[in-house]
C-alpha cells in the first residue's frame, strides 16, 4: 500500500475518526511529512515493522497519524506521551533514525491571513492546512529515540503476577518493592480509586 493522496487519506481519516476537522488534516500532513523525511514509501504496508510513532497529544490529529502510518496502540507501534503538544516523533527502527515534527504555533494565524473571507475557523484552517507548505506548518528536529526492547512491537517475555492484587503484568511493567513484584497500581501509580 504505497502512500495515497491527501484526499484518499482524508476519506480514511473521516471513517476512522467519525468526522473530518482541521486537526485531522494537520495530523495527516504531519504523518505524510514524517514518513517522507524517513524515506518510507509504504508505512502501513511493507515498511510497517520499521516504524514506531510517538504522539504527544490525545486529540484528533492522533487518529489521522495512525491512518497514514498504520501505527496502532494494539500493535505496540504507537506510543503516547502526554505532553499536550501537537507533535509526533516518527522512528525508523531499521535505520535507527527519528524525526520529531511539531505544529507551528503560527499555523492558525497563517490560515487566518490566507483565508480571511472564511468565517468558520475550522473550515479556514482545513483549507489552509491542505495547501500550506510543510515548512509553514511544521518545525522538524532530527532526534535519537532508543526504546527499550520491552517497548518494541513483537516483544515476548514471561508475565509476572502482582504479589498484592494477583493480576498479570506484561512487558516488564512490574515494580520491585521489598522483594515483591507489584503492578504499578498497587505500587501507588493509580489513575483510579477502588470503591
Amino acid at each position: 500500500m504505497p502512500l495515497k493522496t491527501l484526499d484518499e487519506y482524508e476519506n480514511l481519516a473521516r471513517a476512522a475518526h467519525g468526522h473530518l476537522c482541521a486537526g485531522q488534516i494537520l495530523g495527516l500532513r504531519m504523518a505524510l511529512y514524517g514518513v517522507r523525511l524517513l524515506e518510507l514509501d509504504d508505512p502501513a504496508g511493507k515498511d510497517r515493522k520499521r516504524l514506531v510513532t510517538y504522539i504527544e497529544i490525545d486529540r484528533c490529529m492522533t487518529d489521522a497519524i495512525g491512518v497514514v502510518t498504520g501505527c496502532r496502540l494494539g500493535k505496540r507501534a504507537l506510543k503516547f506521551r502526554d505532553f499536550g503538544k501537537a507533535a509526533a516523533t516518527f522512528c525508523d527502527l531499521e535505520r535507527q533514525r527519528a524525526v520529531r515534527i511539531a505544529a507551528r504555533e503560527t499555523s492558525r494565524q497563517r490560515a487566518q491571513e490566507r483565508y480571511p473571507e472564511i468565517a468558520d475557523k475550522n473550515q479556514q484552517q482545513m483549507r489552509a492546512y491542505r495547501e500550506l507548505p510543510d515548512e509553514d506548518l511544521f518545525d522538524i528536529q532530527w532526534v535519537r529515540v532508543a526504546p527499550p526492547p520491552e517497548d518494541l512491537p513483537g516483544y515476548k517475555a514471561p508475565r509476572v503476577v502482582c504479589d498484592q492484587c494477583g493480576e498479570g503484568i506484561s512487558f516488564r511493567r512490574e515494580v520491585a518493592r521489598d522483594g515483591r513484584a507489584l503492578c504499578r497500581a498497587c505500587a501507588g501509580d493509580r489513575y483510579y480509586t477502588p470503591l
